[in-house]
Order: structure tokens, then sequence, then C-alpha cells
């Protein structure tokens, strides 16, 4: 059962069986949103939860939706990265953009957490990277998560005294007004990824459209 109090973002995937240390840049395909719409939406309306101690609030230029974490950068051959961004392309060339609805924030274990459906066409994404990860690179790296749901954090639990109570996160969400957020998923965002144990951040390293031809 999980316990009353949210445990580190952070430690967590510093600690997991294939770590991710900081400032390490990993690969990451991303779906990547309007940030007016994001700001306005989504980070805005919850800032009187997400600014709460213990907790490190997302910016809108930050807020993603994560499709696959990847290996370390610095462990791809030049070639491979090339040739998975020509890979990816070519496939969502078939996938034609679609609408994901965001719901309001759940207290998760680490993270403020806004779930997403539907999960299906999020899912295809997800399964279409991690293959062409594992094709062009031979296996060589864990691919997370091993089971997809389409989701975006708002805020990351912290280390330090202050551990965010989810009974309390809970109550005051639950006073909280907010809708679900529709947002629009057009485009893959390939991104090498490093947090700071506080925040994360990322050097854009290639788009790719969702682009399926008119009938």
């Amino acid at each position: 059962m999980t316990g009353p109090f949210m445990e580190s973002f952070f430690a967590g995937v510093e600690s997991r069986r294939n770590p991710w240390p900081t400032g390490r840049a990993d690969l990451h395909w991303h779906l990547l949103f309007d940030q007016d719409v994001v700001h306005e939406a989504l980070v805005e309306p919850y800032r009187a939860i997400t600014h709460r101690p213990g907790l490190a609030p997302v910016p809108a230029p930050w807020v993603h939706c994560t499709l696959l974490h990847a290996g370390p950068v610095d462990d791809y051959r030049d070639e491979e990265i090339d040739a998975l961004v020509e890979r990816v392309a070519k496939e969502c060339q078939t996938i034609s953009p679609f609408d994901l609805i965001f719901d309001r924030p759940n207290v998760g274990t680490v993270a403020l957490e806004c779930a997403a459906r539907p999960g299906e066409p999020a899912r295809q994404l997800w399964e279409l990277t991690a293959r062409a990860d594992a094709e062009i690179t031979g296996d060589r790296f864990p691919l997370i998560p091993a089971i997809y749901y389409p989701h975006l954090s708002l805020a990351y639990a912290t280390d330090g005294p202050d551990r965010p109570d989810r009974r309390v996160l809970k109550a005051a969400l639950s006073d909280h007004h907010g809708e679900p957020v529709t947002l629009r998923a057009d485009r893959l965002s390939l991104v090498a990824q490093r947090h700071d144990r506080r925040h994360i951040t990322w050097t854009p390293i290639a788009e790719v459209p969702l682009h399926a031809p008119a009938h």
C-alpha cells in the first residue's frame, strides 16, 4: 500500500535498476504541446498546489508527455541517432495527429500527474519508438517504461525534510476548480534530457511530424 507521503522522483530515477544520474543526458522521445495553452490551462491554474513545499513545479516550457526514455546520448553513435530519426519519421508518415484529453491532476507516488486518454494512439507511438531503438542499437539499452500510459507531470516530489503529504494534497485538489484539458499531438520530439534533482530540462535533437496522407 502506498504510504501517506510522496517519495522523491529524482531519488527514484537515480536508484532504480537502470539509474538515470544527475546531469547525464539520456535520449527521450516526447509529445510536446503548445506552451501558451499548457501554461494557461494546466500550469497557472494549479500554481497554488504545485508550489507547495517538497514539490518542484514544472514550468510550461518543460511540461512533456514522455513516450520513451532510452539510453545515454553519449552511448549512441551519430549514425544510430540519424537512423532513429529517419525510421521514426518514415513510420509517422502514416499516422495522423490526434487529441489527448488530460484529466485533472492526481497525487501519484512521486508526482502530481495528469493522465491522458485515449491511450491507444500514444501507445502506438511508444511501441514504434521502442521498436526502432531496439532494432537500430541491437537492443543495447533498457527501454523505459515497461508498460505505457500517456501522462504529464505538473510537479515532482523532491528530497528533503518537507515530504508532501498525499492526503493533504488530495484534499487541496478536491477543493480546486479545474476541468480536463484537450491537447493536440501533432509531432514527436527527440531530445537529450537531463535533471538536476529538481528540474528536468533538455536539448532538442529532432522533430518528427505526424502526417498521414489525405484520402
